[in-house]
């Protein structure tokens, strides 16, 4: 088992970070995707459905998609999950963010997936993660913040309160 490894998840325009511990004994295959693949980030969007949560969507980047490991439907303060949609899945105006999930599709078809990765950080309680169009919708949770949290979610707040629009969501490696 590799020792114990943390990522920086920020977003940027607010200034704003926090520290996350990997959780390779939960979910090694998905946890080593990530780091192998990290820096990673892109827009971010705060979510309709499942409450407390922000997120941005990358292009795949794993070999293969990882399997359903340490799932769950109601992430807790902290959680980190990892999501696979088919482009398909994401092209409803009422997400809004359609232009994005099609670029983000028409990237995964040239690499022959019709996939996209939703990364996400849930910042306080309450979470179900069940979806309109969809159903439930299990996440795999890689990661646990361990410190942050608190200016996090006051950032996620101000995203929720005054709009997303010009910022971002990045994860990397910490320092």
């Amino acid at each position: 088992m590799p020792m114990d490894r943390f990522i920086e998840v920020s977003l940027p325009k607010r200034g704003v970070s926090c520290t996350a511990k990997l959780l390779f004994d939960r979910a090694p295959i998905t946890c080593q995707a990530i780091w192998d693949a990290l820096p990673l980030g892109g827009d971010v969007y705060h979510a309709k459905y499942a409450r407390n949560e922000i997120y941005t969507l990358v292009p795949p980047f794993a070999p293969q998609e990882p399997p359903l490991e340490n799932p769950t439907i109601t992430p807790i303060p902290g959680d980190l999950c990892y999501f696979t949609f088919s482009d398909t899945q994401l092209s409803s105006s009422a997400y809004g963010y359609e232009a994005a999930a099609e670029q983000q599709g028409t990237r995964a078809a040239h690499a022959e997936r019709t996939t996209v990765v939703d990364l996400a950080l849930f910042y306080e309680r309450n979470n179900l993660l069940i979806n309109g169009d969809a159903g439930w919708v299990p996440g795999i949770v890689w990661g646990a913040i361990t410190e942050g949290l608190d200016r996090m979610a006051e950032a996620a707040q101000d995203l929720w309160r005054a709009g997303a629009l010009g910022e971002s969501l990045h994860f990397k490696r910490a320092d």
